[in-house]
């Protein structure tokens, strides 16, 4: 249920007063302090009725807003908690909250490795551990795929504060590649996560004069600050720079336009899952669906590709096609040479 900021106000309101025991609280009383407080909160009169209170009161009886507060009249005229105790702030969780703590703790704990979330891992842990006090037997409801082991993981906080900061690196880095690693000066622009793998992107040199690079978290070696070297102040769009792209390569190629046919039985989880923003049904077949996306063509593409196996087939471009059939038959060669040797 919605509820607009003035009501909000007024329950605050009513509570406070009514855990006040030292004074009788009529209507009119709760009026006035309703209409105090809204104009302390908004700086002009509010003019609260009669019947806005007798509302608000009812809701808060209710357990609509899950309150059920035990607001009574006594001598006919005055109102109060018929338990002393009682707060708007401080009601008990019941079984729908607890689960929903229990998988929001869940999705926050993905992020324990940011600092910005320094001050919230306390408050996590409190709910966490309300969580296990008042409900024990409840396996989580929401399996997220994540890799405590992925390496990188510990640069991210680093990383972070860097961008967040503008601050230049000196980060030590060996691509798989590379027979040994590197020290390169690195300005930072944003960290980008894709298929669970962390990667950093930005411009390397002192005065930031290369194109964009593209480092994964889990080959970086070392990480230190370089205070001494202006950040270069270079505007960048993360979401305008992976347009055209599915993954993390971006090259400079323009965009093509990609052409497939899925079987029938896989379609239905291409169209309900596109393999881009930009997919399109073109037609459906007898046996199947043909899409389009608009991209560029890199690595991603083609892992994506062949990782439909013999569901796929690739219309156009023709290069894409050659050398997704290349593939296709260099693989079928290691399964025919496994069956010669078990001949």
């Amino acid at each position: 249920m919605a509820l607009n900021k003035n009501a909000l106000i007024r329950y605050k309101t009513i509570d406070k007063c009514l855990q006040n025991n030292y004074r009788q609280w009529t209507l009119n009383d709760l009026i006035d302090a309703c209409s105090d407080a809204l104009y302390e909160y908004e700086g002009r009169t509010v003019n609260v009725s009669k019947r806005t209170v007798q509302l608000d009161i009812q809701m808060m009886r209710s357990d609509k807003l899950g309150y059920n507060a035990p607001i009574v009249v006594y001598n006919k005229k005055y109102y109060k908690y018929e338990d002393q105790d009682y707060s708007i702030t401080d009601i008990p969780l019941n079984e729908n909250d607890m689960n929903v703590l229990s998988e929001t703790v869940e999705m926050l704990k993905q992020f324990k490795d940011f600092s910005l979330f320094s001050e919230l891992g306390g408050i996590i842990q409190r709910l966490e551990d309300k969580v296990y006090t008042e409900k024990t037997d409840q396996s989580a409801i929401i399996h997220l795929d994540k890799n405590e082991k992925l390496k990188g993981l510990d640069h991210l906080d680093t990383l972070y504060q860097a961008i967040l900061k503008k601050i230049v690196l000196k980060i030590t880095y060996q691509s798989f590649k590379a027979r040994k690693p590197s020290e390169v000066i690195f300005h930072p622009f944003i960290l980008k996560e894709f298929n669970n793998r962390w990667f950093l992107v930005g411009k390397t040199g002192v005065e930031a004069k290369s194109s964009i690079i593209t480092y994964a978290l889990d080959r970086i070696i070392n990480i230190d600050y370089d205070t001494s070297i202006a950040y270069t102040q270079q505007p960048f769009n993360g979401d305008k720079y992976y347009k055209d792209v599915i993954g993390v390569t971006v090259s400079n190629t323009r965009a093509e336009r990609i052409e497939f046919w899925i079987d029938k039985k896989n379609s239905p989880y291409v169209i309900t899952k596109p393999f881009h923003p930009s997919q399109r049904t073109i037609r459906e077949t007898e046996d199947g669906v043909i899409f389009n996306i608009l991209v560029q063509i890199n690595f991603e593409l083609e892992r994506l590709i062949l990782g439909f196996g013999d569901s796929i087939k690739v219309i156009k471009p023709k290069r894409l096609r050659d050398r997704m059939k290349q593939k296709l038959e260099k693989a079928a060669g290691f399964y025919k040479e496994e069956a010669q040797k078990t001949i």
